[in-house]
């Protein structure tokens, strides 16, 4: 489920940076207010999250791949410039959440750390 709240977390980011864009600066009413709902909304879905994904992980991904998808929106809905080092950066981006998915360490780490971290305190 944590990962679900992950992804609520990332869309919600991507159209709350979005949204930023559309209220050119602020000057536009509607825009301007989801600004503040889709970032509110991001924020605590990522809360929800890390529950159980390490915040390394979840962080990572969250930002990365809003990262990713806005460039995509950029390019495609604002007619913003493609070179090639965009898209190699963009694969990059996308590669580098790939090898943190694949590390192992983003289901129940947190807690595990935090336990460990308990008892040699304790000892």
């Amino acid at each position: 489920m944590s990962f679900i709240y992950l992804l609520i977390a990332i869309v919600s980011e991507v159209s709350g940076t979005t949204a930023m864009k559309m209220s050119q600066g602020f000057s536009r009413l509607f825009p301007s207010i989801m600004i503040f709902v889709f970032y509110g909304l991001s924020l605590a879905f990522l809360t929800a999250a890390l529950k159980t994904i390490n915040v390394s992980i979840a962080y990572a991904i969250w930002s990365g791949l809003g990262t990713a998808f806005i460039e995509i929106i950029g390019i495609i809905w604002f007619k913003e410039s493609v070179s090639l080092i965009k898209i190699v950066s963009l694969l990059l981006i996308i590669a580098g959440v790939i090898g943190l998915n694949l590390s192992g360490e983003t289901h129940g780490g947190g807690e595990t750390a935090i336990k460990v971290q308990s008892e040699k305190q304790v000892h």
